[in-house]
């Protein structure tokens, strides 16, 4: 494979989580069958070896094809040239590749289609770094000109130039690297300008010299594919058959390439045709020049098919040059092959014929002149590489070549002229003189030489004269000459010596010594086996040893003496095949003599290998080049011990290593170069055959590993030690499986083990992974082999305990970090595996010795300690938890070593046992590390070690009475632990069990069961937040999950540090979900730990090191940030108090100064920025497949911005997708309780606000009492109608009660969280009258709000609104909605059966006139402002409320006298309500009463229509909104508002204005109104900043009686909505109540107002017969019949709780003074004292209840106050003096008095005139 091939497929196996298998030949290698160190360089080769195959030079080769040639308008025939050509150089490296094309581009052989390819071969890794280019000439072969058909007739074809085309392999060899297929491009072809130039065409077109040549017309040419290949070409057939199946041309570079193989037979001659200069000879004009060239033998026969233009097309027998026009000095540059016959070289020449092309009629080729040149010169020598001039000599076609002998003995050039200078001149041939020929040549030839030195040793008997001066010159040959000769050259050499040893023994010596030397360059080194092969089977000298044993160790002798020491060096290098000649030489003349002289060859042996010992052990570190010497002595050397091992024993061969490599100066003495040198030779000494001998390496092994001992020590060279330690224990490994190697093991442990273990811990504390790898392999390899004995003696032989302790901590310590770093990657599973079961063995053994030595009077912690956090890293590594491993893998495993896992905890608790009472040293420090051991999930693991905890918990009861720090530690690492992953509920299970059952026996046992208890409660919780964290839950769950947690930690056990991380914890997801309250509330958790003091605090969390005052400045910031986000100013601003506090007593003015401007914006912003009031959801959770913290638990949730009840239901179903929604309201049985699976119970709740006392008071901007009727909330309540006893079929109102549920939160909403768990639920029942009167008081308030705030509104004209609200309560009244209620409880019937009611029958009886007067006041406005289109529905509307006032005159005899304006008659605006006329006593009393809602106000409710099952009659009552209060506290109690039913069916609500939803009987009946009014403008809400209006007059005066009647019957409305509406019905409007004041343009402003108007235009509502409002409430809604209550998670119909509820008919952003008498304007705010120092004084300010017969404001005096400087605290109430409606002032001492409705009683006639002149004497003064 390739090095990206592996280097991707190793990427995408780990990337799949698969494993490296070693394996060798294919087969899987068994790693007990291997060593260690073995099995580490397989699996490391394996991860490396893409590397490797980049490292090794390999061949490349260029696969060219030519697809098609499409640039053809040539015409004729062509052929196209293809070569490779250096641009540097400027000259071609490759042959040329031939094409033949026909003249329409294609193939000129139909074979070739599709098989004109080549493969350009051996380029070298330089090569392909050259500036290289593909190059293709292009000839044609036709006419002499192209367009011209005269010259030159048809027949005759001459080769012509015709264009050029280049492609940079620069360029695109990126490209074509990058893919393994071919690659297409196109190369333009270029025509050249001059033909003088062609031979540069290439050149200039690289260059760019684009005048000389011209572009094509159009973009096409050569098309051509490209490939790059890399290898041999054995390699490269295997891989790419196809390409060799098509035919490919291999086309060799010019010369030889960098590798020569031996076999690689070539004897290739190139031949130039350079240039030609001729003469004109008498012509006009130049000459049309052809060459044509043969190749003859010396018989004058012309040689067949020994010329080739090009690869890719047959040789043939004569060439013929392209020819250029007009040319008389022609330069081809053309390149041919000629590849001759060796046996015909010699003897054979080349003849040039030079012939005129005429271009005439004839067309004749007229002949003029010839040049020869033999190949081969008189010396044997061919033709040298060089350019050659030739002579021309005259002749014409007369003449005659057929005697070539007339010609060969001229001189072909000018050398050969000089060596015949006497020539006849009567010979046939003439030499034109001026006339000249070039040629060059490049022999490529294995067989011939051009070298005459070479020649002349080879023939050393002609000149023995020279025999030395030719063995002198033999080192000056060149390599490739040497190795084409190499049998014949060594021949000759030993013949030579042979011949005299004494005169040429030493030069013979030095050549032997220099061709051995050239066979290891890496060009010849494939020589070596040729080498070899002539040793074995052609070396003839058989006293040959004599003379060249005695040369080498003279060259060694000399060694101490010589400053030059080349020629010793190189004899050093050469000792390998000198030993062969050597022991070869021995062995041919034993042969020969039957084994004479063998003591004399033995002896000179021995004094061979004392001069070798000499050599090395000189003194080298003055001399440079006696290292060099010692270098090249040692590098050779180990592989002269085969050659030995022939002619000596192995114990001999042996003790000669041993003493060699013995003589060598220790590290100390000698330099790094030659420590490496010396290690490397120990190294290849260790991998020879001798030390695979068990004789021979007990000698060895000791002197071996003393090297290697001295380098560990010294920490130098460790990859070569190392790979020699590798060596040895492969070698031991491989023997240990055929013999014992007790021994050479025993010497290992001796000699290595300490010094192994000191060298790992070096190398891991500097992360060297890949040293460290080789020497872990290494330390494992000798753990193996070790067996009880060599542990016996390794333990045994320690001096002292402490050596035994100093061996125990570095070996645990080794183990520990082993499994720290990951040494071996995730991948390498087998080594991992085999790691883990060499160490868990190895402390097997050594845990004997720790427990023998160190246990008693000896005990030792820090060896313990090591051991046991050894044996806790060893349980949990990675490649040992099976539960992670697929089941194939986890069985081979368990098969082949176990679980290790147990094995090693078996280990762990039995030497826990032995610690007896030294446990107590290890409590609470190995707590941690044994929980995480027992979080393995694994069973037996488990069992083993979660006893422990008991023991530790009993141990520390002995010592201290408790076991405090066993609980504190065990409860934080469970803290960490789990949330990284581990444990799971089967631990919680087996936990609890295993502890629980050993504490029964103890007397500890409450204790300890109470611990184990609130360890198993907190394990729940901690899995339940890992589950949450780790999984894709919403934030919900994870907020819930924490704020469980994080309350365990605080309230059950108490930890604060941990409670303070899962603050920030909660704290950073609040954040997240942009939760900026629940964020500020989470982060005042650890502001409210902190204290005003300079006391330090460590660096903690994010937060650095300083003192307590600077953490909780920051963190009140902080939280004051995230409440101003969260737009909850009013929690903000306590805290901007406090800050305000700590810096005033610091005198920090300019911090003073901020907080201060701080607190004034969060005022500015209470009163100006929108605020959305949110919806409150319960929930509950039931079965047994929810969280722990939420199962079978109901909570109330705060809903998000604009999030209604079918969105929170979507979120909730969405978060919980398996949940099943539950129908009803009912609380589930325990079926549901203890089932598997989830139920999810969700309905809108209505919140109870604490603070009442704000929300009584009148003065307080509405936008202020917003907050505080959904903040600070803990008690949340709905409503559920039911019918008790039989149903009332004619009248459903008589049986129709309420079941009000009020719910108790275990916190404040909002707080820390968006929700909290139900604490307490309280039911109560509200009877049928209780419910008529709420429902009516409620419709009553909701109308006067809406009336005031149309009067507020009257330049706004759509008053959609009003018409449907006065249409339904109208409609429903004349329908029967309130005659219902006469005839439920205003029958004699139902008076006698109830004597108790009696008051509240008068209550609703009062409550029915003032619906009737509420209702002419808002006809009178409805006139005023309606539409012209909608005149009739007025019409109808009066025509009905005339109805309505009859169907009541009889039982309320109070209605008859009401205004004119009721009765149809049309009347002027500004007259509509004065034509009402005084009123009666009773009148008066009845417009002037406040109900208790305006005391206590409502809290939003469910309002719905009747039951949708009841008649159409009672289904037209809509009128529920807010709740009615009595006037006492038991009246507070009783009658608070309920939902009349529940219909609501649908899910289109109207706008929050209306009530929640419409009876289904009267939809269709009043679809006409609706239709009409969706005709009408919507209705605009008036802009805020409009707060007086112009008032209705009446003779330039505000009528009297209306301004009074809607002072005191409209109460203001608040912005809140009905939580069962959707979000786009949200609205709100802004209340004036001095709407009718014309003249207030000198009021004091009043604080902005702030409008919660989330569209701009309102919803057009479901049904004109449904008025919905939620302009005083919250109004949900039940969908579903009255019995059910609930239906598919709908919306839900709350009431009202039994406690009082606040009020919420507040106006909004009106200033204080409208409430008061005109003339109590001109101070808007009464003067309040107020200071943060009098909190009794405020609370026991109470505002009084309104009177309906208030005094003017001169009558009563007014305490003069300073004005309030801040809202009351939203955790504090406090309340300042506050002004009634009609100017009364509520004395300091008052208490809130309960006023008693007494119905029965009339307003004296003076008391109300009172009341009515003030009011007018007001507004005259006004």
């Amino acid at each position: 494979m390739s090095c990206g091939t592996v280097s991707d497929a190793l990427h995408k196996f780990r990337h799949l989580g698969l494993d490296l298998v070693p394996r060798k030949d294919f087969e899987v290698v068994d790693s007990d069958q291997i060593s260690v160190s073995d099995l580490y360089k397989m699996v490391d080769t394996i991860r490396q070896r893409h590397g490797d195959a980049c490292r090794v030079p390999v061949p490349h080769h260029f696969f060219l094809s030519l697809k098609s040639f499409t640039y053809n308008t040539i015409g004729e025939d062509t052929d196209v040239f293809f070569s490779l050509y250096d641009v540097r150089e400027g000259k071609q490296i490759s042959e040329r590749f031939m094409v033949r094309l026909n003249k329409n581009g294609g193939p000129r052989n139909p074979e070739k289609i599709d098989r004109m390819c080549a493969l350009f071969t051996d380029l070298s890794s330089k090569d392909m770094k050259r500036d290289l280019y593909i190059v293709a000439h292009v000839i044609r072969i036709g006419r002499m000109l192209l367009n011209d058909s005269k010259k030159g007739p048809p027949h005759l074809h001459y080769r012509r130039p015709y264009g050029c085309a280049v492609l940079s392999i620069m360029d695109v060899l990126q490209s074509i690297s990058e893919i393994k297929e071919e690659k297409d491009f196109v190369l333009k072809v270029y025509t050249c300008n001059n033909e003088n130039e062609w031979c540069q065409i290439h050149e200039n077109i690289i260059r760019k010299s684009s005048t000389k040549y011209t572009a094509p017309s159009s973009n096409y040419g050569l098309i051509i594919s490209l490939q790059l290949l890399r290898g041999d070409m054995e390699q490269i057939r295997r891989e790419n058959p196809m390409i060799f199946n098509r035919g490919v041309s291999v086309t060799r570079k010019l010369g030889f390439p960098d590798v020569i193989m031996p076999g690689d037979i070539r004897n290739d001659l190139y031949l130039t045709l350079e240039k030609g200069d001729f003469e004109r000879g008498g012509k006009s004009v130049q000459k049309n020049i052809e060459v044509t060239m043969y190749v003859l033998y010396a018989d004058g026969e012309i040689l067949k098919d020994c010329i080739s233009l090009g690869s890719g097309e047959p040789s043939r027998s004569a060439y013929h040059s392209f020819v250029l026009y007009h040319n008389n000095s022609p330069r081809w540059g053309e390149i041919i092959k000629l590849p001759i016959p060796i046996d015909r070289f010699r003897g054979s020449h080349l003849r040039f014929e030079f012939r005129h092309c005429s271009t005439k009629d004839k067309g004749e080729k007229k002949l003029f002149g010839f040049a020869f040149t033999p190949l081969m010169r008189d010396d044997g020598t061919t033709l040298s590489d060089d350019i050659h001039e030739l002579y021309v000599y005259k002749c014409d076609e007369n003449s005659t070549f057929n005697n070539h002998a007339l010609y060969l003995g001229l001189p072909c050039c000018k050398e050969d002229y000089n060596g015949c200078p006497n020539i006849p001149s009567s010979l046939i041939f003439q030499r034109s003189t001026k006339e000249t020929f070039s040629v060059s040549t490049q022999l490529s030839s294995t067989k011939l030489t051009q070298n005459v030195d070479l020649l002349a040793l080879l023939k050393w008997k002609a000149y023995p004269d020279r025999v030395m001066d030719i063995l002198g010159r033999l080192r000056h040959v060149s390599g490739e000459e040497i190795v084409k000769f190499l049998q014949d050259i060594l021949d000759t050499l030993f013949v030579v010596l042979d011949d005299n040893t004494e005169k040429y023994g030493l030069l013979v010596f030095q050549s032997l010594v220099f061709i051995i030397n050239l066979l290891r360059d890496s060009k010849y080194f494939h020589f070596r086996p040729v080498m070899d092969t002539y040793i074995q089977k052609h070396f003839a000298g058989a006293l040959a040893y004599k003379e060249l044993i005695r040369c080498l160790k003279w060259y060694m002798d000399r060694s101490a003496e010589l400053v030059r020491q080349d020629h010793i060096q190189e004899a050093m290098r050469a000792l390998e095949y000198l030993f062969k000649f050597i022991v070869q030489s021995r062995i041919l003349y034993s042969r020969a003599t039957c084994g004479m002289e063998e003591e004399q060859f033995r002896s000179s042996i021995q004094e061979l290998f004392q001069s070798i010992r000499f050599v090395l052990s000189l003194d080298s570190r003055s001399s440079e080049t006696l290292i060099f010497t010692q270098a090249a002595l040692l590098n050779s050397f180990p592989a002269i011990f085969d050659e030995l091992l022939q002619m000596f024993t192995v114990q001999e061969v042996a003790e000669f290593v041993r003493g060699t490599l013995g003589s060598m100066p220790s590290t100390v003495h000698i330099g790094q170069s030659m420590d490496v040198v010396k290690l490397q030779s120990i190294a290849r000494t260790v991998d020879s055959r001798l030390f695979s001998f068990s004789e021979s390496r007990r000698i060895l092994l000791p002197v071996v590993l003393h090297h290697i001992h001295l380098h560990l020590r010294q920490q130098k060279e460790l990859l070569i030690c190392s790979g020699i330690l590798s060596s040895i224990f492969s070698i031991i490994k491989t023997s240990s499986l055929e013999g014992d190697v007790v021994e050479e093991v025993e010497m290992m442990v001796e000699s290595l083990l300490d010094v192994l273990l000191q060298t790992l811990l070096t190398i891991m504390s500097k992360s060297q992974s890949q040293e460290a790898g080789e020497y872990v392999s290494c330390l494992l390899s000798l753990l193996r082999q070790m067996s009880d004995t060599h542990f016996q003696h390794l333990l045994d032989n320690f001096q002292s305990k402490d050596e035994l302790k100093e061996f125990l901590l570095k070996i645990f310590c080794v183990f520990r970090n082993l499994m720290k770093m990951s040494v071996f990657p995730r991948d390498w599973m087998v080594m991992r595996l085999l790691t883990s079961n060499i160490i868990v063995t190895t402390v097997q053994y050594l845990s004997s010795a720790l427990h023998k030595n160190f246990t008693e009077t000896d005990f030792d912690f820090k060896v313990w300690n090591s051991y046991f956090s050894l044996a806790v890293l060893f349980i949990n590594q990675p490649s040992l938890q099976l539960e992670n491993a697929t089941p194939a893998k986890r069985k081979k495993i368990l098969d082949k070593y176990g679980d290790m896992r147990v094995m090693m905890a078996y280990e762990l608790f039995s030497m826990w046992q032995n610690l007896g009472e030294h446990k107590i040293h290890f409590i609470p420090g190995m707590i941690g590390p044994f929980l995480g051991v027992t979080l393995v999930p694994q069973p037996e693991v488990r069992n083993i070690m979660i006893p422990i905890f008991h023991d530790m918990m009993d141990w520390e009861q002995r010592k201290n009475g408790n076991f405090k720090q066993v609980e504190a530690e065990l409860i934080d690492k469970l803290d960490s632990l789990v949330s990284e992953g581990k444990g799971d509920e089967n631990y919680r299970e087996l936990f609890s069990l295993l502890l629980l059952e050993k504490i029964e026996q103890e007397t500890w046992r409450e204790t300890g069961i109470s611990f184990v208890t609130s360890v198993t409660r907190l394990m729940e919780r901690l899995l339940d937040y890992r589950d949450c964290m780790k999984g894709d839950e919403t934030e919900n769950k994870k907020i819930g999950c924490t704020v469980n947690l994080m309350n365990f930690y605080k309230s059950e056990i108490n930890k604060e540090e941990m409670y303070i991380r899962y603050i920030h914890k909660l704290c950073d997801m609040h954040l997240q979900a942009e939760n900026y309250t629940e964020a500020a509330f989470t982060l005042l958790l650890y502001c409210e730990l902190l204290q005003w003091e300079d006391r330090p605090l460590r660096e903690f969390l994010h937060y650095p090191s300083q003192s307590e005052w600077q953490r909780k400045e920051g963190l009140c910031r902080k939280i004051i940030h995230y409440f101003n986000k969260g737009k909850s100013w009013e929690f903000g601003i306590p805290l901007c108090r406090e800050l305000a506090i700590q810096y005033e007593s610091l005198y920090d003015y300019q911090s003073l100064s901020w907080i201060r401007k701080m607190e004034a914006t969060y005022y500015d912003n209470i009163m100006e920025q929108q605020r959305l009031e949110p919806e409150f959801f319960r929930v509950g959770f039931y079965g047994r497949k929810f969280p722990f913290f939420l199962r079978n638990k109901e909570y109330v949730c705060r809903g998000h911005d604009y999030e209604r009840l079918e969105a929170f239901q979507q979120r909730m179903l969405s978060e919980f997708p398996q949940a099943i929604a539950m129908q009803h309201p009912n609380h589930p049985d325990d079926s549901i309780l203890q089932c598997d699976a989830q139920y999810l119970q969700i309905y809108a709740v209505t919140p109870i606000p604490d603070n009442i006392d704000v929300l009584q008071m009148d003065r307080v901007p509405d936008r202020i009492k917003s907050f505080y009727r959904v903040n600070n909330i803990r008690k949340f309540r709905y409503d559920r109608p039911f019918h008790k006893g039989p149903k009332d079929k004619e009248n459903e109102f008589k049986s129709l009660w309420i079941e009000r549920t009020t719910l108790t939160l275990t916190h404040s909403l909002p707080g820390i969280s968006r929700w909290f768990e139900v604490e307490r639920r309280e039911l109560v029942e509200v009877s049928p009258l209780e419910n008529a009167i709420q429902v009516v008081e409620n419709k009553n308030q909701e109308l006067r709000t809406l009336i005031s705030q149309y009067q507020h509104k009257q330049m706004h004209g759509n008053i959609n609104l009003l018409s449907m609200c006065l249409n339904g309560v109208i409609d429903a009244a004349v329908n029967g909605g309130i005659a219902r209620y006469q005839e439920a409880f205003f029958d004699k019937d139902y008076i006698t059966k109830h004597p108790g009611d009696a008051e509240k029958i008068t209550q609703l009886k009062e409550l029915m006139q003032e619906q009737v007067h509420v209702l002419g006041v808002g006809l009178a406005v409805h006139e005023k402002f309606v539409h012209p289109e909608m005149r009739p529905l007025h019409k109808k509307l009066i025509d009905q409320f005339q109805m309505m006032r009859s169907s009541l005159y009889h039982e309320l005899p109070g209605l008859d006298k009401l205004s004119p304006a009721c009765s149809g008659t049309s009347t002027p605006r500004s007259n509509v309500l004065v034509s009402h006329g005084p009123m009666s006593p009773e009148s008066i009393k009845l417009v002037h009463r406040h109900s208790p809602l305006n005391l206590l106000g409502s809290v939003r409710h469910s309002s719905s229509s009747l039951s949708s099952h009841t008649s159409s009659e009672t289904g037209n009552l809509v009128i529920l909104t807010d709740s009615s209060v009595g006037e006492t506290a038991e009246d507070m109690y009783h009658m608070q508002a309920s939902p009349s039913t529940s219909s609501l069916s649908s899910t289109h609500s109207a706008p929050s204005q209306m009530i929640n939803s419409a009876p289904s009987s009267a939809r269709d009946k009043y679809r006409h109104s609706r239709e009409m009014m969706m005709l009408l403008p919507t209705h605009r809400d008036r802009p805020s900043s409009a707060m007086y209006p112009a008032a209705i007059m009446e003779n330039g005066q505000p009528p009297n009686f209306q301004r009074a009647l809607i002072q005191q019957m409209i109460g203001p409305c608040k912005p809140c909505s009905d939580p069962n509406l959707s979000v786009a019905e949200k609205g709100h409007y802004s209340l004036h109540f001095d709407a009718f004041h014309h003249q207030l343009s000198d009021a004091p402003p009043a604080l902005p107002a702030r409008t919660l108007r989330k569209s701009p235009l309102h919803p057009i509502p479901a049904s004109p017969t449904s008025p919905q409002s939620g302009l005083d409430g919250s109004n949900s809604t039940l969908s579903g019949s009255a019995s059910s209550g609930v239906s598919s998670l709908s919306e839900s119909n709350f009431g009202h709780s039994s406690e009082p509820p606040p009020r919420t008919d507040t106006m909004d952003s009106v200033p204080s003074q409208a409430w008061n008498t005109d003339e109590d304007l001109e101070t808007p705010y009464l003067p309040v004292r107020y200071s943060l120092s009098e909190p009794d004084v405020l609370e026991s300010l109470k505002s009084q209840p309104c009177r309906s017969h208030s005094a003017p404001s001169g009558v009563i005096p007014q305490d003069t106050m300073d004005p309030p400087a801040l809202p009351p605290k939203p955790y504090h109430s406090r309340l300042p003096n506050m002004e009634n409606e009609e100017g009364m002032i509520i004395e300091d001492d008052d208490k809130h008095r309960p006023l008693h409705r007494k119905v029965s009683q009339p307003v004296s006639g003076g008391k109300e005139e009172q009341a009515r002149v003030a009011w007018e004497h007001g507004i005259s003064e006004q």
